[in-house]
């Protein structure tokens, strides 16, 4: 079935010390890819896909066997993948420049084929209603296909360099958020056709520094590779490549930070919050996955004295030519303060993609990284 059973080292923590309290097994599905995984997704009724290197896309069963094989056409990367909500069966894939529409069960043909970026895709979103697919490009790009007229809708240009990551707030079809290796990230309204809402990791990391940057954060550059947002609609993360994740909150029109914490030694490379829920996954070019219990964190800001102060000099970072730059505050000691993980997974290798799903009824990590493998971890202790 191209199933193999791997010990990887995963330790949850008890509260307040840095002690192992369970070791679990990986399994390994294999037999699918030739070459390195790039991403992943799964649908409602437990099927999942795979897409990798050189148009490599695959479906598998919650076994872990692969049921159908296709390489797409033009051998370009399948960098992102969707399955559609309300037709567990139907997929959507970038590759190259391009979207194709695959039904799972007969991988052969595509249903439908759209070339709607001009170079190539990083990742799509699709919003709750289904009507409108997001596809972010290297160009800086992000385009809007209206799923109904099959046709662009919307074209927004406001990254300076490769946007790496959208993703439509949940229970609002018309606002998405975005980052890029520009170092910003974005909240955009599509009736307005601009975003509402910038910052820039960078800057504002700038502003909460005493004395001149160290040596190693210009060699650790807060390039943004991924967003991921809550359920709830009005939360969002943020990972990158300084190894640092960022948690904003959505107040109207505007965003404020709540926490950022160094997660990896390495860049973040994805994020990922868990459904209906504010625990959230990271994964890192250290090779570990982590998961943390960011809502704890949040309620405990919220009940410090420190938060109207906070507020304040969140404000501020969010507009950076209203003010100048301020030294560190108790407040920004708290936002950046030492944060431990629920649960660490030493994986072994740069992580690419990161989902959690249901296998088999049990909530599951499933990682994609540098080998043609794909790794499950049960989350069944927590």
């Amino acid at each position: 079935m191209g199933l193999e059973a791997a010990c990887e080292v995963i330790t949850r923590r008890r509260p307040g010390t840095g002690s192992p309290e369970f070791c679990i097994m990986a399994v390994k599905w294999t037999s699918g890819h030739s070459s390195s995984v790039l991403c992943l997704n799964a649908s409602k009724d437990g099927l999942v896909a795979s897409g990798a290197e050189g148009g490599e896309l695959v479906a598998w069963g919650e076994d872990g066997t692969p049921l159908g094989h296709v390489q797409l056409e033009g051998a370009d990367d399948v960098t992102s993948i969707l399955f559609s909500p309300s037709c567990p069966t139907k997929l959507y894939a970038s590759h190259g420049e391009s979207i194709s529409v695959l039904d799972v069960r007969s991988l052969k043909g595509t249903l439908d084929h759209f070339h709607v970026n001009d170079e190539e895709i990083n990742c799509l979103s699709l919003n709750e209603t289904e009507s409108l697919l997001a596809s972010a490009d290297d160009s800086g790009a992000i385009k809007i296909l209206d799923l109904e007229k099959k046709k662009v809708t919307r074209s927004l240009k406001r990254h300076s360099n490769i946007c790496s990551s959208v993703a439509f707030r949940p229970q609002r079809p018309q606002s998405l958020v975005s980052c890029g290796l520009d170092m910003q990230v974005m909240l955009w309204s599509l009736q307005k056709a601009r975003p509402v809402w910038i910052t820039n990791l960078q800057e504002d990391e700038t502003e909460e520094t005493e004395g001149p940057q160290s040596p190693g954060r210009l060699l650790n550059p807060a390039l943004a590779h991924s967003v991921s947002v809550a359920s709830c609609g009005n939360v969002f993360s943020c990972g990158a490549e300084d190894g640092k994740v960022r948690i904003f909150r959505v107040m109207g029109v505007k965003c404020e930070q709540e926490l950022g914490f160094k997660g990896h030694t390495l860049g973040v490379s994805q994020v990922c919050f868990l459904p209906a829920s504010h625990l959230l996954l990271t994964g890192g070019n250290d090779g570990k996955i982590r998961l943390w219990d960011v809502g704890s964190e949040m309620e405990k800001k919220q009940k410090s004295p420190a938060k109207h102060t906070h507020r304040k000099k969140a404000k501020r970072a969010a507009c950076p030519k209203q003010g100048g730059n301020s030294s560190a505050t108790g407040a920004d000691e708290e936002k950046h303060a030492k944060i431990l993980p629920k649960l660490d997974i030493e994986h072994g290798e740069k992580v690419n993609w990161l989902l959690s799903t249901k296998i088999k009824g049990q909530q599951s990590i499933l990682v994609a990284d540098q080998t043609s493998c794909i790794s499950m971890y049960p989350l069944s202790e927590l």
